[in-house]
């Protein structure tokens, strides 16, 4: 067996899209099938998707137990993390650098042409990842200080887009580009987190809002995620014995 493959049965589904996007073709050939190596939770494992998805490309998404990593898996991400595309052999690791490879090699781009412009988007995703942190740092939190704290920080993050963003609907105007990609699986955390509680995200940010709606109705942002990513988003958050879990064990004194 190919070193870089998992036994098939792991292959958990394949994603044929019906046509390619409007303009989209390949700048270079594609190395063949595409293997999209993930986890059901992974933010980073949904941007990839997404970027696949936003530019017709067919390929297998394969989750894997980051508790209990195969060998295999090991041997092909040198960190131990998803996602890896697997592409004619060859094991890429790293989500942006799986969406840098996919807008060299294929049309249409989602980058700006504009070098300067491109920067700032991938200024913008670096942020992206910085909140993902923050939130990780949120529902890890050990008690209701540090809980509200980190909402704080999250809300202030919030306050920093809102200052960037112009009319919409997506991060750069009416083309969706690569850092909406980044932000898609960010916004979708909070599908769950605003039924625990009103933590003061939004209040006062309609920009933030508006793009958050924006790219929860887009195909690509929707079907980046697994159709039950909800209920194992909150079976992860009630295992962490964090402030977050006991305030979702319905803890009285436990403020959400």
């Amino acid at each position: 067996m190919n070193h870089l493959l998992a036994p098939a049965a792991e292959v958990v589904e394949s994603q044929r899209p019906e046509a390619r996007a409007p303009n989209s073709s390949p700048l270079h050939p594609l190395p063949g099938k595409l293997t999209l190596i993930s986890h059901a939770l992974c933010p980073y494992v949904q941007r990839a998707a997404i970027v696949l998805a936003e530019k017709g490309i067919a390929f297998d998404r394969q989750d894997i137990d980051l508790a209990h990593k195969p060998d295999w898996f090991l041997r092909i991400s040198p960190l131990g993390k998803t996602p890896v595309l697997l592409a004619g052999g060859e094991a890429i690791f790293e989500s942006a650098v799986i969406c840098e490879y996919l807008d060299d090699t294929t049309m249409p781009r989602l980058h700006p042409a504009d070098a300067l412009l491109r920067a700032r988007h991938r200024s913008w995703m670096e942020f992206g990842s910085a909140l993902l942190n923050t939130i990780a740092a949120f529902y890890n939190a050990r008690d209701e200080a540090g809980l509200l704290a980190r909402a704080q920080e999250i809300r202030t993050r919030f306050e920093q887009l809102e200052a960037v963003l112009g009319e919409g609907p997506y991060f750069s105007g009416a083309t969706f580009s690569v850092v909406d990609a980044v932000f898609g699986p960010i916004f979708r955390y909070f599908d769950v987190f605003d039924t625990l509680g009103d933590f003061g995200f939004w209040a006062g940010l309609p920009q933030v809002q508006a793009w958050r709606q924006a790219l929860a109705a887009r195909p690509s942002v929707q079907q980046a995620a697994r159709a039950d990513y909800a209920l194992l988003l909150r079976q992860f958050l009630l295992a962490r014995g964090s402030a977050l879990s006991v305030c979702m064990n319905g803890n009285a004194e436990q403020r959400c």
